[in-house]
């Protein structure tokens, strides 16, 4: 296991002050590889706190190129950046941010083709997704493979946040234990269609990462079990309880999607 180098004690020293972390806590962070799912609106300030943190390999999973739309929300990016990749878009700050994290990119569009291969090579994963289809595919492939996920959402004024373990058992539920199925095409519009509060994808994808981190640390309460609820336009904050549902078509004691 590498020793922490001069700079790394300097960079880290707020983290490894806190009896929590310490340095054995920040040397898991160092050894930990956590693929993010979007290097979007929720992926950009989930990435750049993360390799902040210091996780040791950071793998981003995105398919699209950075436009000007894009900016608004997504602070990983800039203008000059403008029609080049995504992933090769957040490697560039993520290095600027912090050179001793490894980035992957992995340049294409998640699939049941290729979600084991990427998935089943880290050990969390983190969801910023902007579509249902994507949603259920990392939450089927995760429950399958054993990794935990992180995952949040938002549109307009609305954010939503929970961590799904269901692959741990009782009383873990997973994605589907809540939503069985993906809604109707066209009956939840997307954030092209109905917009999203810039800010609001810092909040989300902060607390994202910070989840991910305790998840990871194993520090305080997981949001396994609860949806944690963000309504802007109020300031409010709000959780609900998740239970597993033993009839889920994934999880259940009758599951058939294993």
């Amino acid at each position: 296991m590498a020793a922490f180098g001069k700079d790394e004690l300097e960079r880290y020293a707020r983290h490894i002050i806190l009896p929590e972390i310490g340095g054995a806590g920040q040397q898991k962070l160092k050894t930990s590889r956590v693929l993010v799912i979007g290097a979007g609106g929720l992926g950009s300030p989930l990435l750049l706190y993360l390799a902040a943190a210091g996780i040791g390999t950071l793998g981003i999973v995105d398919d699209d190129i950075v436009s000007l739309s894009n900016l608004q929300r997504q602070v990983l990016h800039g203008t000059e950046r403008v029609g080049i990749r995504k992933t090769e878009s957040a490697a560039v700050s993520i290095s600027a941010l912090n050179p001793h994290v490894r980035v992957v990119e992995h340049t294409a569009r998640l699939t049941p083709e290729n979600a084991d291969a990427l998935i089943g090579g880290y050990d969390l994963v983190a969801d910023g997704s902007d579509n249902f289809d994507t949603r259920f595919l990392v939450n089927d492939t995760c429950f399958r493979l054993g990794k935990t996920l992180v995952t949040a959402a938002m549109l307009r004024f609305d954010g939503q946040l929970s961590t799904f373990k269901a692959h741990m058992g009782e009383p873990h539920p997973c994605y589907r234990c809540v939503f069985p199925e993906p809604p109707p095409p066209g009956s939840v519009p997307a954030c092209s269609e109905a917009g999203v509060l810039g800010a609001l994808g810092g909040v989300m994808g902060s607390l994202q990462a910070l989840e991910v981190v305790k998840e990871l640390l194993g520090l305080g309460d997981s949001l396994s079990g609860r949806l944690l609820l963000y309504d802007a336009l109020r300031g409010d904050v709000r959780t609900v309880k998740l239970r597993r549902d033993p009839h889920c078509r994934l999880c259940g004691t009758g599951g058939h999607e294993r």
